[in-house]
């Protein structure tokens, strides 16, 4: 038997442009728990470290100015953040109570789940994919 070498992921990490206002969107809105918050003054820079039901973690941080990246889900690199969920129209709906802009829901053509993109403060795409309950 052999020993995977990967056996899931950690953690996600994010640079937010306004640490305060991502802070509020991911803690608040989506309503990921805080494990640690840290100001790491010699970077003048924060660390929120959120906790996802299945163990693994988002962490955000602020920097200085930092570059601006392509944000859309078809551009080059890591394309998106998908979130699974058991309730999707009930995650979209809270997520329009609160001014977030949802696209219209697809449907996975190959494993005939729906799901649906939107973005977190700085544009980065966000995705809710609907698991089974």
């Amino acid at each position: 038997m052999t020993v995977p070498l990967l056996t899931g992921i950690h953690h996600v990490a994010i640079i937010a442009s306004d640490y305060a206002r991502s802070r509020h969107f991911y803690h608040q809105v989506l309503g990921l728990p805080i494990i640690a918050e840290t100001l790491r003054e010699a970077r003048q820079s924060w660390k929120l470290d959120l906790a996802l039901p299945d163990g693994s973690q988002l962490e955000l941080f602020s920097f200085p100015a930092p570059p601006a990246r392509p944000s859309r889900p078809e551009a080059c690199g890591l394309r998106h953040l998908a979130f699974r969920v058991t309730d999707l129209d009930g995650v979209i709906a809270h997520l329009q109570r609160h001014g977030i802009s949802v696209e219209e829901i697809r449907v996975d053509e190959l494993t005939g789940r729906r799901f649906t993109f939107f973005a977190d403060p700085d544009g980065l795409p966000l995705e809710l994919y609907e698991a089974e309950s």
